[in-house]
């Protein structure tokens, strides 16, 4: 039995245990090593699907499985982040239950990767919000600025409806670009280069913030540019 047929599916078993560690850590109200494992998650993520080409050993069993392995690590390990969050503001919320629906998300994130499964529309962009851009997006933002959502009840509420659009977002019909190159040209690509060049500003200034800004900027640039 060959090993190589094995090295895809192994690392996107490596990305689904890295989902669930970062899940122990947003449970644990450590959201930083929550992120960080959702990080490593995506790394395992973007290599397993490569391996799986360079080795010439894709299989249905392995796309299933990067499914499974992606609502765990870009669904659920964020949902449990922003459960935590709400859960801090219980004395604020009109019940302490509200806090459980920030795991619509995770049934959310479910849909989307059902829909990209079945969706032939996707080879060189997205139909809706990625689940990996999703994750890094509510990761970041509690981390990098959660003490400031924490000191207002009404910033407990934008979280909450925040979360319910990115639900939205994620199986909406609105195409959002990949960073996937025909050729390196300007013409074509200028979306993608004015993305990345304004991606280092924002890192350099906002930090950890920054990279929920980036994904920000990533969604209003691909809704800015969707054309019916």
């Amino acid at each position: 039995m060959s090993i190589k047929k094995h090295i895809p599916n192994t690392i996107t078993c490596c990305n689904l245990i890295s989902g669930c560690i970062a899940t122990y850590w947003a449970l644990c109200g450590v959201w930083d090593l929550a992120l960080l494992f959702i990080v490593i998650g995506a790394v395992f993520d973007f290599f397993d699907g490569m391996s799986a080409r360079l080795l010439g050993v894709s299989s249905p069993i392995g796309k299933e499985l990067d499914s499974l392995a992606d609502d765990i690590t870009f669904g659920f390990a964020p949902s449990a982040i922003i459960f935590d969050f709400l859960k801090s503001g219980m004395e604020y919320l009109p019940w302490h239950y509200l806090s459980y629906t920030a795991f619509i998300m995770a049934a959310f994130s479910a849909l989307r990767l059902a829909k990209f499964n079945l969706d032939e529309r996707q080879a060189m962009g997205f139909i809706g919000l990625p689940t990996p851009a999703n994750a890094l997006f509510w990761g970041a933002l509690l981390v990098g600025a959660g003490d400031w959502l924490q000191s207002s009840p009404y910033l407990y509420y934008t979280v909450f409806a925040g979360m319910l659009v990115s639900c939205y977002l994620l199986i909406a019909e609105i195409p959002m670009f990949a960073l996937k190159f025909k050729h390196w040209g300007w013409k074509g690509n200028e979306i993608k280069y004015i993305f990345l060049l304004t991606c280092i500003p924002l890192l350099a200034f906002l930090g950890i913030s920054g990279l929920a800004a980036i994904i920000a900027w990533y969604i209003i640039l691909s809704i800015a540019t969707y054309k019916k």
